[in-house]
């Protein structure tokens, strides 16, 4: 098979959509799949991240001068006009050697228009969402996510002969955590060791105020894992405020979050991909959500006993993740239990069933 991916990453996007792309990636290549990447160079983009991940990539040109006025909401971070873009694209698509089997497009500011008129250059589209607040014109839809009214999510907004794969059992993870699951030691609810991590770029510093939470925590007996992503503008005050921090470490670009999680006792940290990330290894989490489709899923995440919900990051002070972390230690039995209920959500086999249905839908 040939398949291309459009996404993209940014500061004010965040990787977590290119991530997780990344994450499906692998393993389709893994069975013979050729698979290429388009990506606008945005502001922060991991474009040179894809290629040395060995993926070809289709670099599409950021427009400074581009006025966001004329795009409200998510259409703002496709970075020009959707006809723009899909212009660019057809460019790209004929012009590739072999036929395209499938465009997988994981995109919040691109719908059914972006897609119809795509439709002629590939063979199958799949669209990755998270919102299911437009129409889409695919074959496949994706949402990895928890809602209460899951299964009519998309009634409506998809077509009838579109297949589509709703839940964390879907949730696609990186093959390092199926193997971290397999070995992982049993938690007891006791906290020795606390893992910070709130996405590629953290864009409103979600780190350094749970850093000065734990400042003012003071318990120097539990070491700090901090995790500090490739798009983060605040990457030095963050290491100031860790330096000044008992027993705090500060890591940059890493290849083993599935190995730092399994390690933590406890993670900070924001929703989005780390979510499915932290329930797989059964890593109970205080979760600040920092964007608008973080809400419900940690609404109903909370609900399900799987997280503490802190609530939206302009609300939540230092001391609200301090007070909160010093009731939360107090009660291993319900630390131990939200490790349970986390894991019992993720099997760490999402990724292979997406790979698989999207090796089915071909022969069709």
């Amino acid at each position: 098979m040939n398949i291309v991916f459009r996404v993209d990453s940014s500061v004010q996007i965040g990787t977590g959509h290119l991530m997780r792309c990344l994450t499906l990636a692998d393993v389709l290549r893994a069975k013979k799949t050729t698979v290429s990447f388009i990506c606008r160079e945005l502001p922060g983009n991991l474009c040179d991240f894809i290629e040395r991940k060995g993926f070809g990539t289709y670099r599409l040109p950021f427009i400074t001068a581009h006025d966001d006025n004329q795009n409200p909401g998510y259409t703002q971070w496709l970075g020009v006009g959707w006809k723009e873009d899909a212009e660019q694209i057809k460019a790209i698509l004929v012009k590739e050697d072999k036929a395209i089997d499938w465009l997988i497009i994981d995109h919040y500011a691109l719908d059914r228009q972006w897609e119809t008129m795509l439709r002629p250059y590939v063979k199958k589209m799949m669209v990755i969402d998270d919102l299911a607040n437009r129409n889409h014109n695919c074959d496949l839809l994706l949402d990895q996510n928890l809602y209460e009214n899951m299964e009519t999510r998309y009634k409506g907004l998809v077509p009838e002969h579109c297949q589509i794969l709703l839940g964390p059992k879907y949730a696609l993870l990186r093959s390092e955590f199926r193997e971290e699951r397999r070995n992982l030691r049993q938690r007891d609810g006791n906290v020795q060791r606390i893992l910070i991590f709130f996405g590629g770029s953290d864009p409103t510093n979600e780190t350094s105020k749970a850093l000065e939470a734990l400042r003012l925590l003071n318990r120097p007996d539990i070491a700090v894992d901090v995790v500090i992503g490739a798009s983060n503008t605040h990457a030095n005050e963050v290491e100031a405020l860790a330096s000044n921090i008992p027993d705090t470490i500060c890591h940059f670009h890493v290849e083993n979050m599935a190995e730092l999680m399994a390690l933590a006792d406890l993670s900070i940290g924001a929703g989005g991909t780390a979510t499915w990330e932290r329930c797989c290894v059964g890593l109970p989490s205080l979760v600040i959500t920092i964007a608008e489709n973080q809400r419900d899923i940690a609404e109903n995440l909370a609900q399900n006993g799987s997280i503490i919900n802190l609530g939206w990051y302009e609300s939540i002070k230092e001391s609200d993740i301090n007070s909160t972390l010093e009731n939360f230690l107090a009660n291993p039995d319900r630390i131990r239990q939200m490790s349970l209920k986390g894991m019992q959500l993720v099997d760490a086999d999402g990724t292979n069933k997406v790979a698989e249905t999207v090796e089915e839908i071909s022969t069709k």
